[in-house]
């Protein structure tokens, strides 16, 4: 049976590796990887609109890794519109980054799933092999926060040097050309990024478990001592 302060530093691991894996499927499955702002460009060519006028011509867009939205102002009123990547966008993007960002993502899940598991067993047994200790868990959480650090990092290779917000909003626009003024990394993204540090955190806290605590020293009663007087009592 492990030490108390095993135990509590393994559950503390425990908790961490579950947290982790939990931001990356939140991330995985919701749509604020990106956000921005599009202009109507056709629009604002066709009625030469100046600075003041060009609010009535912005729009905005958000998308993630399976869907998003947008809405875009061509002089015709606010139009929003739902945004799939799957099954024909992914087509027009680079499919194969794309593609590698998910499965690089979903195999952080799964070592964070395994760090979970070798964190519990930790928790519970003294491990006779060193692949199922300390090792087996800097393993693991080593492997989960590259595949996270590789999704997140092929993502922004995507939306900086390939114009993925470009590409994404002007799917299926015949009429009009859209120009992305702005766009920039928005939550879901950060949480890819929060779970790769969490597996820094995870190597911390198991680090700490091999830290030897002093164990509080239990004081004998004193027994009475019986002097040559009192036994003349």
């Amino acid at each position: 049976m492990p030490s108390l302060w095993k135990r509590i530093t393994f559950s503390v691991a425990s908790a961490l590796c579950l947290g982790s894996a939990v931001l990356l499927v939140v991330a995985l499955s919701t749509e604020r990887w990106v956000v921005g702002r599009i202009l109507c460009k056709t629009g604002v060519d066709i009625v030469n609109a100046s600075s003041p006028e060009l609010e009535q011509f912005i729009g905005d867009i958000y998308y993630g890794l399976f869907q998003g939205g947008k809405a875009k102002r061509c002089g015709l009123g606010e139009r929003r519109s739902k945004i799939y990547i799957f099954p024909n966008l992914v087509q027009t993007l680079n499919g194969g980054l794309h593609m590698m960002v998910i499965l690089f993502l979903l195999v952080a899940v799964g070592f964070a799933l395994v760090s979970l598991s070798f964190s519990i067993y930790n928790a519970r047994k003294v491990p006779y092999q060193s692949i199922k200790g300390h090792k087996g868990l800097y393993l693991w959480n080593f492997i989960a926060a590259l595949f996270g650090a590789l999704g997140v990092l092929c993502f922004l290779a995507a939306v900086k040097h390939h114009r993925l917000t470009e590409r994404v909003a002007n799917y299926r626009e015949n009429l009009f050309v859209l120009e992305v003024l702005e766009d920039s990394l928005d939550w879901s993204f950060w949480l890819g990024v929060g779970s790769v540090v969490t597996h820094f955190a995870i190597c911390g806290v198991v680090a700490m478990s091999r830290i030897k605590l002093p164990k509080p020293e239990i004081k004998k009663p004193e027994e009475p001592t019986v002097s040559a007087l009192d036994l003349l009592y």
